[in-house]
C-alpha cells in the first residue's frame, strides 16, 4: 500500500476543485495515508513544489472557487524524458498513487506517470463537461449556473432596449455548455458544434421572431471557437438586415470562478473519496466516472477514445422550443 498520496490540479480551473482537494486530503488521512498537495499541476512535480495537506488545511476550502493548489500548463510534459523525471521525482519523495484532477490533457499525463510506475487516478476536472468517460464534469453545473444568472440580466437590458443579445459561451468545441445553459435559459437561437447554422439562416430566424410573432426582443447564444459564426460579424449583419438592433458579449472567464454549486461540492466529494476507495485497493491507471448517478471507473486511454455525446435528445428539445 502507497505511504503517500500526492494531488495535483492541472489545465483550467474549475468550481469544485478545492471540494475535490478536500474529500481526497480527508479519505486518505482516515485511510493512514500522508497527503501530499503538488503546486502548479505537472509544473509543480519537476519543481518539487509540495506541500502536506492536513485536515486543518483543508478546513472550508470545499465553498471556493479555483484551486488552492494552482494550476499551469506544461506542453513539455508530452516529452518521454520530461515524464521520466517527473516519476522519479514522485518516487523520491515517497509518492507511489497520484489523483490529478482536469480534463483530457491532465489525463494523457497521468496514463504517462502511469506507464512510469505511479499509481494514478484522474478526476474530471472542467467547465467544458467534455470528458465523454462521465456524464458530468466537476465544475460543469457552476459554469451552467453563472451563465443563465448572467444571462438573466442580459435579458432585462436587451428587452428593455428591443434588442438582440448575442453571447458567445465557452466550450472549447463541446457543445455542453451552449446547449443546456441555451434551453434553460429560453435562448431564440442556439448555434453550437453539434447545431450549425449559418449566417443566413440565423437572420431568417430573427426575421421570422420579429414579423410573425412581433417579437421586440431576441437571445442568440453562440458557442466559442466555431469558424462559421462570430459574434461581431453576426451583430453587424443582425443590425442591418433585421429590424433589431444587436449587441454582442463574450462572457468569457466569468464562466470558470464562484462558488461550487452544491452539486459540484457533491460530485467533487463524491469522486475525491472513491478515488481514494480504488487507491486503497490498488488500483491505477484508471479515471472516476459519474454515469446514471453512480460513481464508476475506466482505464485512462478507454476513457479519452470514446466520442462525445451528441444529445441528440436534448437537441430535439431546443429544436421543438425555439420557434
Amino acid at each position: 500500500m502507497s505511504k503517500k498520496i500526492g494531488i495535483l490540479t492541472s489545465g483550467g480551473d474549475a468550481p469544485g476543485m478545492n471540494a475535490a482537494i478536500r474529500a481526497i486530503t480527508l479519505a486518505g488521512l482516515r485511510n493512514g495515508y500522508e497527503v501530499v498537495g503538488i503546486y502548479d499541476g505537472y509544473k509543480g512535480i519537476l519543481e518539487e513544489n509540495f506541500t502536506e495537506l492536513t485536515a486543518e488545511s483543508v478546513f472550508g476550502i470545499f465553498s471556493k472557487g479555483g484551486t488552492i493548489l494552482g494550476t499551469a500548463r506544461l506542453p513539455e510534459f508530452k516529452e518521454p524524458d520530461i515524464q521520466k523525471q517527473a516519476a522519479e521525482i514522485l518516487k523520491k519523495h515517497g509518492i507511489e498513487a497520484l489523483c490529478v484532477i482536469g480534463g483530457d490533457g491532465t489525463y494523457m499525463g497521468a496514463q504517462a506517470l502511469y506507464n512510469h510506475g505511479i499509481n494514478c487516478i484522474g478526476l474530471p476536472g472542467t467547465i467544458d463537461n467534455d470528458i465523454s468517460s462521465t456524464d458530468y464534469t466537476i465544475g460543469f453545473d457552476t459554469a451552467m449556473n453563472t451563465i443563465n444568472w448572467s444571462m438573466d440580466h442580459i435579458r432585462d437590458t436587451t428587452l428593455s432596449h428591443q434588442r438582440c443579445a448575442i453571447v458567445e459561451i465557452m466550450g472549447n468545441h463541446c457543445p455542453d455548455l451552449t446547449l443546456m445553459s441555451g434551453i434553460a435559459e429560453g435562448a431564440d437561437i442556439i448555434v453550437t458544434p453539434t447545431h450549425k447554422l449559418t449566417y443566413k439562416q440565423i437572420i431568417k430566424k430573427l426575421n421570422n421572431l420579429a414579423e410573425k410573432q412581433h417579437r421586440r426582443f431576441a437571445i442568440v447564444l453562440v458557442a466559442e471557437k466555431m469558424p462559421e459564426v462570430n459574434v461581431d460579424d453576426l451583430k453587424k449583419m443582425v443590425s442591418a438586415m433585421t429590424p433589431f438592433e444587436a449587441k454582442s458579449e463574450v462572457l468569457g472567464r466569468i464562466q470558470r470562478g464562484g462558488a461550487p454549486s452544491s452539486f459540484d461540492r457533491l460530485l467533487a466529494s463524491s469522486m475525491g473519496a472513491y478515488a481514494v476507495q480504488q487507491i486503497a485497493a490498488g488500483k491505477g491507471g484508471i479515471v472516476v466516472s459519474w454515469h446514471h448517478n453512480h460513481l464508476s471507473t475506466l482505464p485512462i486511454m478507454e476513457a479519452l477514445s470514446l466520442p462525445q455525446d451528441p444529445h441528440k435528445e436534448l437537441l430535439e428539445v431546443a429544436n421543438t422550443l425555439m420557434l
